[in-house]
Parts: structure tokens; C-alpha cells; sequence
């Protein structure tokens, strides 16, 4: 047999109860493609064709800029190992900060460049930097992008220029760049030191950095991300924004002008943050189970993951949330073990299930324990 213990907390009914696609369906974005969806959870709260695969233009390097990331947290680079300027990265076209041949920058200053100013010559030189070509570098783009279950993708370079044949099979899709942005943004906070940058310098303050991006500046919250404009894949925009603990991805693509990309995501975050909100069940006592044979009499039960739970905030109700927890454990019990499972439930709809595990170690109890312990007892019962 199993006890059962309810707790009973006032929030609000979660999105997973309506229909993904509904929501938001009044918006009016003019883009070929866009979406928004919640960075920690990766529920889409709007989307309008997410999926065509569109040139990305500079948006591609969200991707770029992730590697870059996983590089540094993995400590296969530093940010203060100074990068060498190739002959390929110098020849790049487009946003700039004109490196020239065997001009040497530290992987922060590339990493600031890129973010702030999309600088192509400098997501080339980290590109060999790090693969040692930038084809090289390219392969672990598509195989990061297969790894992330990015269906509508495949990247031919690490800049997004369209000016060789080849570039017309560089494409991915609203969704996919939500998906590489979550990822950045999650995964590699440290991201946001620099796309979070309205005005900087490199160079010893010599050359100058603005960024592309206006709602860094204009739009509160905002944490980045990155913007991209070429005359085939039009105005992209993957904007990121983090208000009451919750972060979302507005991300359109072939705008016809860099105002209304802006005016597209700032509608979809104004939306998303109008209406959704992020909470973690919470337990309202301590709950412990007793162990049988053990070194201790009870063990406490704890969550065995803390994730969060997305809730529409415009539709009130209660929302239950269900403990149950073995009788009894017999020793000995291991750190982590399952003992249970909180439930989260709005009416008769299941919300999520949460394992309920052990929080420390229990011994068993020797035989030479058990007699004292028996000893003892019968000694006081007399």
C-alpha cells in the first residue's frame, strides 16, 4: 500500500491544455516565417510556417557562436588564446571589422565581434581556429544541428553569405533557429556578456562596435540574440528576451524591412510575456518515508528534478498537487532511489509527474546492531 497526501496551491491552468498553435493566432506578423517559444521548456506559443527552410542569413551564427561556446566551457580554448587571421577569413565580405592577414585577437574580442557586430571575418577565423578550416568547422555545424533534432537545417558556412553557388543549400527554418538559440542561451549564459552589448570597443579602443540588434537597447529584458540581412534571405531576427525568470525566443525570417522584423518579435514578446509564465511546484512540508532494517528510521523524500512548469496566466483555477509515497523501504536505500511521485494536475489532466527520491543514504543495519538494538529494548521493557 502507498499514502497519499495532497497539497493544494493557487496558479494558474498550463499551456499544455490548449492546443499549440491556437495560441496567439490573433497576431499579425509580416515574415515568411516565425515563431515563439519558451527557452527552458521549448513549448512553441506561436508559430506561422516554423518550419520552411529560408536562407538565414547572419542568423546562422547563433550556431557558430555555440560551438564557439562549447569550445571555451569544455576548455578546449580560452578566452584570452589569441586567434591568427588566415588569408580566407581576411577575404570575407560583409559585416567586418577588418582583420587583416596575421592580425592576431583574442577569442573574447572575436566572441564580442561576432556578437555585437556580426563580424563574418571573425566567425571565420574561430571557425579554423577551432576545426582548423571552416569546412571542417562546418561538418560539426550540421552534426551539433542533427544532434539537436534540427530537421529543417543544413549549413554550407559559418557566416551566412550567399555569395558562391553553393550557398543556395544553406538553409534552416524558424523553429530550428529557436531550437540553437535555446541551446546557446541555456546551456552557455556567458553568451549574453556579449550579445547583450549596445556599444563597445576592440583594438585597445580603436575601432568601434554597435549592434545590430536595436532591441538590446530598446526592448526591456532583453538578452540578445542575433540579427541577419542578405537580399535573398531578407531581414531575420532571432530576438531573446528574459522577464519574471522566464526567457523567450521571438524569431522571424524574410522580413521586407529591418523595422518590421523588430516589430514582429517585439509583438510575439509582448505577447508571450502578457500571457505565459514559468512556476516549480513547490512542496508545501517535508516528506520522509520510514526504512525498515535501517541505520535511520525515516528517509527524506525530495524531487528528483526541479524543472519548470510553463502556465497561461489569463486562465485562472487551482491546481492540485498529488504526493505519493511508499509505506515503507527496507534498508539498504541508496542516495536517489525512487520513492514516489509528485503529480502536478489540473482537474483531471495529468500536468506532469516528478520522481520523489531519496535525498541520502541509508545503511542496513549489522547483525551485531540488530542485537543490541533488541537488547536494549527488551532491557527498558522491563
Amino acid at each position: 500500500m502507498k499514502r497519499m497526501l495532497w497539497v493544494w496551491t493557487v496558479v494558474c491552468v498550463l499551456v499544455g491544455l490548449l492546443p499549440v498553435g491556437v495560441q496567439g493566432a490573433d497576431l499579425q506578423i509580416e515574415a515568411k516565417s516565425a515563431i515563439l517559444m519558451d527557452a527552458a521548456t521549448g513549448t512553441v506559443l506561436y508559430e506561422q510556417n516554423a518550419h520552411e527552410p529560408l536562407p538565414p542569413a547572419s542568423v546562422t551564427k547563433v550556431m557558430t557562436m555555440l560551438l564557439i561556446m562549447e569550445a571555451i566551457d569544455d576548455g578546449r580554448i580560452g578566452w584570452q588564446d589569441l586567434v591568427t587571421t588566415s588569408e580566407d577569413a581576411a577575404a570575407k565580405g560583409g559585416s567586418q571589422v577588418y582583420l587583416k592577414v596575421g592580425e592576431t585577437m583574442t577569442v573574447k574580442d572575436m566572441v564580442k565581434s561576432i556578437a555585437v557586430s556580426s563580424a563574418n571575418d571573425c566567425a571565420c577565423a574561430m571557425a579554423e581556429h577551432i576545426a582548423g578550416t571552416e569546412a571542417a568547422f562546418v561538418e560539426k555545424m550540421n552534426a551539433k544541428a542533427q544532434e539537436l533534432g534540427m530537421k529543417d537545417t543544413h549549413f554550407v558556412n559559418c557566416t551566412g553569405l550567399d555569395d558562391d553557388e553553393n550557398a543556395k543549400d544553406h538553409k534552416t527554418s524558424a523553429y530550428d533557429i529557436a531550437v540553437m538559440s535555446a541551446q546557446l542561451l541555456t546551456k552557455h549564459p556567458a553568451i549574453k556578456d556579449f550579445t547583450t552589448i549596445w556599444m563597445d570597443t576592440i583594438r585597445n579602443g580603436e575601432f568601434g562596435l554597435s549592434n545590430t540588434n536595436k532591441m538590446v537597447r530598446f526592448y526591456s529584458g532583453a538578452t540578445g540574440l542575433k540579427t541577419g540581412f542578405t537580399s535573398q534571405a531578407g531581414y531575420c531576427l532571432s530576438a531573446s528576451a528574459q522577464r519574471d525568470g522566464m526567457e523567450l525566443i521571438a524569431v522571424v525570417m524574410g522580413c521586407e524591412t529591418s523595422a518590421k522584423r523588430f516589430a514582429a518579435c517585439k509583438s510575439m514578446l509582448d505577447h508571450g510575456f502578457a500571457n505565459y509564465a514559468l512556476i516549480t511546484p513547490n512542496l508545501a512540508e517535508e516528506l520522509a518515508v520510514p526504512v525498515k532494517l535501517g541505520t535511520k528510521d525515516r528517509v527524506s523524500a525530495v524531487p528528483g528534478e526541479n524543472a519548470p512548469i510553463l502556465i497561461d496566466k489569463s486562465q485562472k483555477n487551482l491546481i492540485a498537487m498529488e504526493v505519493e509515497l511508499e509505506k515503507q523501504v527496507t534498508a539498504p536505500v541508496s542516495q536517489g532511489q525512487r520513492l514516489g511521485t509528485l503529480t502536478v494536475k489540473a482537474g483531471d489532466q495529468i500536468l506532469q509527474q516528478i520522481p520523489l527520491v531519496a535525498q541520502t543514504v541509508v545503511r542496513k543495519l549489522t547483525f551485531g546492531q540488530i542485537f543490541r538494538h533488541l537488547l536494549k529494548t527488551t532491557l527498558a521493557g522491563k
